[in-house]
């Protein structure tokens, strides 16, 4: 048996009818089936976010990685300056060691010429009492010969 044009035309113009008919006739079994396929569409659909989810969570921790791997990067670079800073307070240490020893150089030369003021100090003391004493006997010389010699 076969199926000329018009009898397809016929079917396809009349299916949609008999299936309204045919589910207006059963609706709880109709209904069930509608229900079922929903379902499977929703548990499709839920499948379907789930795996988006999965993937946007794995974008999420990649990501999380790269800028973990970064903040980690910028870290040693911190630290690599901190280090160089670390250096150049050691070399400021060391200099003000240097400066210091300096000091204490220039201290000492201090001590000496400050010796040397004292001493100089005592001697021209010493001189000044050896003036004063030969002044005033050479003054008493003079006025006793003076006396002496007045006719």
């Amino acid at each position: 048996m076969t199926l000329t044009k018009e009898d397809i035309e016929f079917i396809k113009a009349n299916m949609a009818d008999w299936l309204v008919e045919q589910s207006l006739g059963m609706p709880p079994a109709v209904y069930e089936i509608e229900l079922r396929e929903r379902m499977v569409r929703v548990e499709e659909e839920l499948k379907h976010q789930r795996e988006l989810m999965r993937e946007g969570f794995a974008q999420m921790e990649k990501r999380h990685q790269e800028l973990r791997e970064d903040m980690l990067a910028r870290f040693e670079q911190v630290d690599k300056r901190f280090e160089q800073v670390d250096k150049r307070f050691e070399q400021v240490d060391k200099r003000l060691e240097q400066v210091d020893k300096r000091f204490e150089q220039v201290d000492k030369r201090f001590e000496g010429v400050q010796q040397d003021i004292r001493e100089l100090q005592r001697r021209m003391d010493r001189f000044m009492v050896w003036s004063f004493g030969t002044t005033v006997a050479v003054g008493a010389l003079v006025v006793s010969l003076v006396k002496f010699w007045k006719p």
